[in-house]
């Protein structure tokens, strides 16, 4: 069994959960411990005891910690990426490519845990200096989802760690294996005990035991709305610094004068890879009239003629959807998707060699933007086709949403490209690229309703991790 790591110790738990493939659900990965309530408190005045000497390291010893630990990650990819795929149901490739992913972040933040900056500033008084520095937060709760089981942990961890805070981890209990195996690779690299502590369980235990504890100072979430909006309750009611990440219903704008070799390419990839669990999947497609029906039938005709099976299978493009209850609102939304009107094409699901919760992707054409399966996050691989008459019917559309992560425009003309990057409602916008593939050195959030709190990834990453102090001084 795999257990916690609390205070520099591998501990069990109250009890364990199986760590299925969602491929073929007779093979079971592993059993993985799930922590008490208690076990988090123990982890929390682990963290605060360990807090004043990491906080004060020297930042090349914290620089040399997220190296080592970035090493090891690119070393065991392939390892850890089978492993992935096996828990997470993406191809090996996506699982691999994350693994690297992951490395990635932990090696850009070596190198941010020595470039903390600040600022010396003019006093407007005589004889008085002023100096603006950056210290750590403190102790940070960390809370995973399970769709990219270890880049989120990677760009939440190591940022926390390279500028001196000190840290409890929960990762999803749907898909333990991957940060399991990262939490494993920063102890093995030396990481002082209490600084990192793993805690696996469930939300509704584990979760809560970290927002509601009194020695955690800030926490940052990626996971469903409900669960987030809740935790900013709580988190305001303690008094907590606060980060959420979570839904969203991220539209892709095709105009009539867009190449189809790219724009096809383009919705494929953000609809329908990583079987549509992508929190930045392009789930509402918004069609110019004058385009719209070329598209859907080469669209359909290639979203079909897609490789579903097991995401070991180097020929396989996408693998099963995580789980049986996922798998279940998936086939509900398709049959809400055509009870309110629209034509289902695909959706059905799939048998394979194995038992495993395969889906055919899902195309709701003639769709419009106020039907629930155009306003609410699916978290699969449906997608809607809403036909427009023009950019700015396009453009409204694109922003009638409650949500505003990620947007996208397949477009020739820069003068929409220009308009649709100014005018979309978005944390990030895309021009002739998938809504879904970010870079990692660069800032990751949304609006409205899809993030609250500072972004991260990046220098942005500093916002959150940071406490910024203003130090005066009298020279005279």
């Amino acid at each position: 069994m795999k257990q916690n790591l609390i205070a520099g110790q591998w501990l069990g738990g109250v009890d364990a959960v199986e760590n299925r493939n969602p491929a073929d659900i007779s093979e079971v990965i592993g059993l993985y411990a799930r922590a008490s309530a208690d076990q988090v408190d123990m982890a929390a005045q682990a963290a605060r005891a360990a807090l004043p000497a990491w906080a004060n390291a020297s930042p090349q010893l914290r620089s040399d910690l997220l190296e080592s630990v970035a090493a090891q990650l690119f070393a065991r990819k392939d390892e850890i990426g089978a492993i992935l795929a096996r828990e997470e149901g993406k191809t090996l490739a996506e699982a691999v490519g994350e693994t690297a992913r992951a490395a990635q972040i932990f090696r850009f933040f070596a190198g941010e845990a020595i470039r903390v900056a600040g600022d010396a500033i003019a006093s407007v008084r005589p004889d008085v200096d002023v100096d603006v520095v950056r210290e750590p937060v403190g102790v940070i709760g960390l809370i995973t989802p399970w769709n990219f089981p270890i880049a989120i942990p990677a760009w939440k961890i190591a940022p926390a760690l390279a500028y001196g805070n000190t840290v409890l981890f929960k990762p999803a209990d749907l898909t333990p294996a991957s940060a399991h195996i990262l939490s494993e690779i920063i102890d093995q690299a030396g990481c002082p005990a209490g600084v990192f502590n793993l805690v696996m369980g469930q939300g509704s235990i584990v979760g809560n035991a970290i927002a509601t504890h009194p020695q955690v100072d800030a926490i940052s979430f990626t996971g469903s709305v409900p669960v987030g909006r809740n935790l900013a309750v709580t988190a305001a009611q303690g008094m907590k610094k606060v980060q959420l990440e979570m839904g969203g219903k991220n539209p892709m704008v095709v105009m009539d004068d867009a190449d189809l070799d790219i724009a096809v390419p383009a919705v494929l990839n953000g609809a329908f890879y990583s079987t549509g669990q992508r929190c930045t999947a392009s789930s509402r497609i918004i069609v110019d009239a004058g385009i719209h029906d070329a598209f859907v039938d080469r669209l359909a005709t290639e979203a079909l003629a897609l490789n579903i099976g097991n995401p070991l299978d180097p020929q396989v493009q996408i693998g099963p959807v995580v789980s049986e209850k996922q798998l279940a609102g998936n086939l509900d939304y398709v049959r809400i998707a055509a009870e309110e009107g629209a034509e289902v094409i695909g959706g059905e699901r799939l048998n394979r060699e194995t038992e495993g919760y395969f889906q055919m992707p899902a195309l709701f054409v003639n769709a419009t933007n106020d039907m629930r399966s155009s306003r609410e996050e699916i978290f699969g691989p449906c997608a809607s086709i809403i036909k427009v008459a023009g950019f700015d019917e396009a453009l409204a559309a694109a922003n009638d949403t409650e949500f505003g992560l990620s947007s996208g425009i397949c477009t020739s003309s820069l003068k929409y490209a220009r308009e649709f990057k100014r005018q979309s409602q978005a944390g990030m916008v895309m021009v002739n690229l998938p809504t879904a593939g970010v870079d990692y050195h660069v800032p990751f959030g949304g609006r409205k309703g899809s993030s609250y709190g500072s972004r991260e990834q990046g220098r942005y990453a500093a916002e959150f991790y940071t406490a910024v102090k203003t130090a005066y001084s009298f020279a005279g």
